[in-house]
């Protein structure tokens, strides 16, 4: 079973759960009983559901974070190109515009005012990878294109007036026949 159908139905029987507690609480709220009673079940089923929680959260978080899809950005990046990236209101300076597919690639971006969201999108449009451009400090972010094409960076961060053009591109090219460049 895939993760998101076991996600689906794991959520169903969780609204089915309190469903049910819910029919029992409303159909057992016409009769009295004393304090005591049920204050001390009351309080049983508050820790249980509180352990069980617990277990829940534990096991949810690591059956997501196990494989966790980011790579390393502190392991050596041997035989990435070092690509510097400064963050300026309002563009994008890239030491260069053009790689190629299947070597990495090691951005270190940094700011020259104020944050910024280094954010790079594929041809599609879709966002792939992005970390923070902050003034005074450098983040890595390694990152191996597969597909040729136009990719483009945007900033991620509201960071003034002219936000919105904050916008530059860079091609990712086949690698060559017969090998790495």
């Amino acid at each position: 079973m895939d993760t998101q159908r076991l996600v689906w139905a794991i959520t169903l029987i969780g609204i089915a759960i309190i469903a049910a507690a819910f029919l029992y609480v409303v159909a057992r709220s016409g009769t009295l009983q004393p304090y005591e009673s049920v204050r001390k079940k009351a309080y049983g089923i508050r820790r249980w559901f509180f352990w069980a929680l617990v277990l829940l959260g534990i096991g949810t978080a690591y059956a997501t974070l196990a494989e966790f899809p980011i790579p390393d950005q502190r392991a050596p990046s041997a035989g990435a190109r070092v690509v510097d990236v400064v963050g300026k209101q309002w563009y994008w300076e890239l030491s260069a515009n053009q790689f190629t597919a299947g070597v990495p690639v090691e951005f270190r971006v940094t700011s020259n005012d104020v944050n910024h969201g280094f954010g790079i999108y594929d041809p599609n449009g879709r966002l792939i990878a992005q970390t923070q451009a902050m003034p005074g400090f450098t983040n890595r972010l390694v990152h191996t294109f597969t597909e040729p094409g136009k990719y483009r960076v945007l900033c991620l961060e509201y960071c003034g007036l002219v936000h919105h053009n904050m916008i530059t591109e860079f091609e990712v090219v086949a690698a060559p026949q017969g090998g790495k460049s």
